[in-house]
């Protein structure tokens, strides 16, 4: 996705039925997890993670001298629960008869709260004996760095040293290259039978129709003794917090569609799970497991994605943004003065720079997006305080386009990485093969993308509206950058046979004639005259991009063309989100609720969790879309793209500025006949929109307010 280690796998395991598992994931603050469907932490790409780094490795349990069997396992709707169903093998004889396998069910189900797991082991006899029960994990902790587990070799480790134990619990310890101790703990609430620094032996007597239960606890910080009242009062911590994220902004339901609904709730969990709160407000972190950390263009695109709904996600991000952009050049980094983050990582690689993402801007398309979503933002609120606030950092940002952005001078913004160790494509496409010529070969930078003239063409109006209010004299310049930006990607960018844009200009100012979506963007953007733009949604709903899952990255009949690929040819929801809405802005509605409800049924195929991406094959009847085994589940712009399709679906526009919200041409996707929007804020003032199927259209019924926003329609 957006950095150049990319992990090989996170299949877990093969189950009993021989079929493979997927990893299951949870995720507090800067703290995750990524397990197996047994609940196990078996090394590999599994483990506890805080801070980048991994503190527990191993964690198996085993009952008897087996691994119990599986009856079934996932992730509460909420996010906050992982449980697993497992049962017994058959149990050796412990000075009488064995007991047969299927009599214990054992319940593994855990959480994370404050940088710690908490795990609880529920173990029911429904025999008609009584069981001695042999219960043993087998646990470690190896302190690799998240690089180091998703597969970048490293010459030398810090010192790993002898765990420590007593009675309950054992201490694991690692002194970096970095010189920081990084510590955990591992503490069980009842005493084992036998301890080691790698084993806990229990020898439990459970009676037919009784239970016990044993709490686990793991984190990097203080080692507290678990028990049942801890379990409780953190769990229920953790519930309040995220039902507490849930329940931003408004709310958006289908009162007549279940399974609509389901949808719209699983995103908007999956949103609340990848927030994290920080001291400049929350931030959606891009996914689980491996980007699990703040980005910028995920973060900017997944907060846009949610402005209609929750603005407090836009504030949040702008304003961790502007704390973090670069004051200087280094190559290393991908950073000049001005310029907004591309991903940030703790850890002790990043610490000592083997790798460049401690800090890394190597993304020529945040600093843009970064100035159009202030321009949103303000619309969307009215906030002009927070604005006047962050303009110093908007300037710079500006700045930056037109003197480090534009290498060459030529208007427009390029890329080209300023040391190998940093990434050689630099938009969301960043794959090494995402951008080529017609034939196949890769062009000469510095390569001047597409979407990114987009993103620049919104964020120069962007600073001339936003300047203008602010009374800044630069804004009629800024106006007239942003009109030279739109000549210059008509004029060099078009391709008349084609009737589509070039999806970049290389170095030599020669165009990539390379069909991608990176056009949808453009449409999203606002930039194209209405003529091209109806040329470009044609050609995108034509069956080369329409997989009827959604809409490719690459176009069918391109060199390098791969339905399994990472960005030539398979499915990204937030991709197509952008395209549906950039149709939707020239006027597109129909189309846009048909893409909707290919992308609902994709989810459905996906326990209504869209992943990442998927492959771009073409839909077949009674088949589902096909899986990409390495994408990130949940990912924050795949949830996002629900609410900003349906947006663009319904026409709804809000201008806090001006005190308006109106409302063009609604169309509800296929099966859904009803959708509420309630408590959609607009500055001091509250709406609620009722859209309802009637005969062949859509429309806007009574609705309710407070306030003095005014309520247009338009068509």
């Amino acid at each position: 996705m957006d950095d150049t280690y990319s992990v090989q796998t996170t299949a877990a395991e093969t189950s009993d039925s021989g079929g493979l598992d997927t990893l299951q994931a949870l995720k507090d603050g800067d703290t995750f997890l990524v397990a197996d469907t047994w609940g196990d932490l078996k090394g590999g790409a599994d483990g506890l993670f805080d801070q980048d780094t991994r503190i527990l490795s191993r964690l198996t349990l085993s009952a008897g001298l087996a691994r119990p069997s599986r009856l079934s396992s996932g992730v509460s709707r909420d996010n906050v629960f992982f449980t697993a169903h497992l049962t017994n093998r058959p149990l050796p004889p412990m000075g009488g008869r064995s007991a047969p396998a299927g009599v214990l069910h054992i319940e593994r189900r855990r959480f994370l709260w404050d940088r710690r797991m908490f795990e609880r082991v529920r173990v029911v006899n429904h025999g008609i004996e009584d069981v001695l029960l042999p219960l043993a994990f087998d646990f470690g902790a190896d302190f690799a760095d998240i690089f180091q587990v998703r597969g970048t070799l490293r010459e030398k480790r810090g010192t790993q040293h002898t765990p420590t134990h007593d009675g309950r619990r054992v201490t694991f310890r690692y002194t970096g290259l970095d010189e920081v101790e990084r510590t955990s703990c591992l503490s069980f609430s009842e005493p084992p039978a036998r301890l080691t620094a790698s084993r806990a032996e229990f020898m439990f007597s459970l009676p037919m129709g009784k239970r016990i239960d044993l709490y686990i606890e793991c984190g990097g910080n203080a080692c507290e003794a678990p028990d049942a009242l801890r379990w409780r009062q953190n769990a229920l911590k953790a519930q309040l917090s995220m039902r507490q994220r849930r329940r931003r902004g408004a709310s958006l339901r289908g009162p007549r569609s279940p399974l609509f609904n389901a949808w719209l709730d699983q995103s908007r969990a999956d949103i609340a799970l990848l927030t994290t709160d920080l001291p400049t407000g929350p931030y959606p972190y891009a996914g689980t497991p491996w980007f699990s950390t703040p980005f910028g263009r995920d973060g900017i695109l997944s907060a846009w994605q949610m402005l209609w709904l929750d603005p407090s996600l836009a504030r949040g991000v702008l304003t961790y943004l502007a704390r973090r952009q670069a004051t200087e050049v280094s190559a290393f980094r991908d950073s000049q003065p001005g310029k907004i983050m591309h991903e940030t990582r703790g850890g002790e690689m990043s610490a000592l720079h083997e790798v460049p993402f401690g800090l890394y801007y190597g993304g020529v398309d945040t600093t843009c997006l970064f100035i159009a979503l202030a321009g949103a933002y303000a619309r969307r609120t009215g906030d002009l305080e927070l604005i006047r606030t962050l303009w110093p950092n908007l300037v710079a940002a500006s700045e930056w386009m037109r003197d480090y952005g534009d290498s060459n001078s030529d208007g427009l913004i390029d890329y080209a990485r300023a040391a190998d160790t940093g990434l050689s494509n630099q938009g969301w496409k960043d794959s090494e093969d995402s951008i080529f010529h017609r034939d196949g070969r890769f062009p000469k930078g510095p390569i001047a993308l597409l979407e990114v003239q987009g993103y620049a063409y919104a964020a120069w109006l962007a600073m001339a509206d936003l300047g203008a209010r602010l009374g800044d004299a630069r804004a009629q310049a800024w106006e007239d950058h942003a009109h030279e930006v739109r000549f210059l990607v008509e004029d060099r960018f078009w391709m008349e046979d084609e009737g589509f844009y070039a999806i970049a200009l290389d170095g030599d100012g020669e165009q990539v004639r390379s069909i991608g979506s990176n056009a949808g963007h453009l449409l999203f953007s606002g930039l194209p005259s209405a003529e091209r733009a109806k040329r470009v949604t044609r050609r995108m709903l034509s069956n080369e991009f329409r997989s009827g899952w959604g809409l490719r990255t690459l176009a069918k009949g391109q060199a390098r063309f791969n339905p399994m690929s990472y960005h030539n040819g398979s499915v990204w929801p937030h991709d197509t989100s952008l395209a549906v809405a950039g149709m939707a802005r020239y006027g597109e509605r129909d189309a846009v609720a048909m893409i909707i409800s290919e992308i609902y049924t994709a989810a459905s195929h996906f326990q209504m969790r869209l992943p990442e991406l998927f492959c771009g094959f073409d839909r077949e009847p009674g088949e589902g879309p096909i899986a990409y085994p390495v994408a990130c589940l949940p990912q924050a712009w795949a949830a996002g793209s629900a609410f900003l399709m349906l947006q663009a679906a319904l026409g709804v526009d809000v201008d806090a500025l001006n005190g308006v919200v109106t409302v063009t041409n609604p169309t509800l996707p296929n099966g859904v006949d009803r959708l509420a929007v309630t408590d959609l804020r607009v500055g001091g003032s509250k709406v609620d929109l009722i859209f309802e199927r009637i005969g062949e259209g859509t429309v806007l019924m009574p609705r309710g307010k407070s306030g003095d926003v005014r309520i247009l329609t338009a068509r």
